[in-house]
């Protein structure tokens, strides 16, 4: 949950914007709050709105036609009440599916979240990693674009997990995470080739980030976690016009049901 935010459902939200330029960040749950808190603490007096679009809870069980039509008829019907300064999409399947569309209908910046695939090929030592992300996004053409033009001479485990997303949820609000079925869905990322054994692992959805602390737990040995925060929130410094983005509002947190 955003600190200090406001929260109310996707009907009301319609009715009336506050201001202008605030930063749309949307995700089809609560992961991107990960992208969020980085946005936050590089532009910390920036006004959110977050869209959690929990009504299409989990993208990656959509056909892609139907989830790019879906997330751009979304993107400007919000985007017509609210001028955002810019729209940041912090969700992998989505913006694997959706960025070139969205940039087409939208005249601010938009910000996507891609597999941190040249960043692992950069700082793995044993030529092995892992790429844990949605099925739909291991899937996807632009990931396995990523691979040929970033790491066409390394050993990748693409790993397709389906109950990941959930269990991130499930912590978030508040309950239980299932070790097993963590420690199940994870497995397959480690993988020794030729002598050598995966040393990173890229964190493919913006949910699994708050899983970090428990996947360390249960990982038959360490690795580096790549998370692609950062670097998502450093993209939307660089590409915002400062003067567009509102400043001096709580943010706000935006459900569809």
């Amino acid at each position: 949950m955003l600190a200090g935010s406001l929260v109310t459902s996707f009907q009301q939200m319609h009715m009336q914007a506050d201001t202008s330029g605030r930063v749309l960040v949307l995700d089809s749950g609560v992961g991107g709050l990960s992208v969020q808190r980085e946005i936050k603490r590089m532009l910390p007096d920036a006004a959110l709105l977050y869209l959690a679009d929990r009504a299409a809870f989990p993208y990656g069980d959509w056909d892609a036609a139907a989830l790019r039509e879906h997330i751009c008829a979304l993107v400007a019907s919000v985007s017509e009440v609210w001028q955002p300064s810019a729209v940041v999409v912090a969700c992998n399947t989505a913006s694997t599916l959706v960025l070139k569309s969205l940039r087409e209908i939208m005249s601010v910046p938009v910000v996507g979240t891609v597999p941190a695939i040249k960043p692992a090929a950069e700082q793995t030592q044993s030529g092995v990693f892992a790429v844990l992300a949605t099925p739909g996004t291991v899937k996807r053409d632009y990931t396995q674009d990523l691979i040929i033009e970033f790491a066409p001479e390394h050993h990748i485990a693409l790993v397709g997990a389906t109950g990941l997303a959930a269990l991130a949820e499930d912590k978030l609000a508040g309950r239980v995470v299932d070790l097993d079925r963590l420690q199940q869905e994870i497995a397959p990322c480690f993988v020794e080739k030729d002598g050598q054994r995966t040393d990173c692992i890229v964190l493919g959805c913006t949910h699994y980030p708050f899983l970090q602390e428990e996947m360390e737990r249960v990982a038959p040995w360490p690795v580096t976690w790549i998370d692609p925060a950062p670097a998502i929130a450093k993209r939307l410094v660089q590409v915002v016009e400062p003067e567009s983005v509102a400043t001096g509002f709580e943010d706000l947190f935006f459900l569809t049901s």
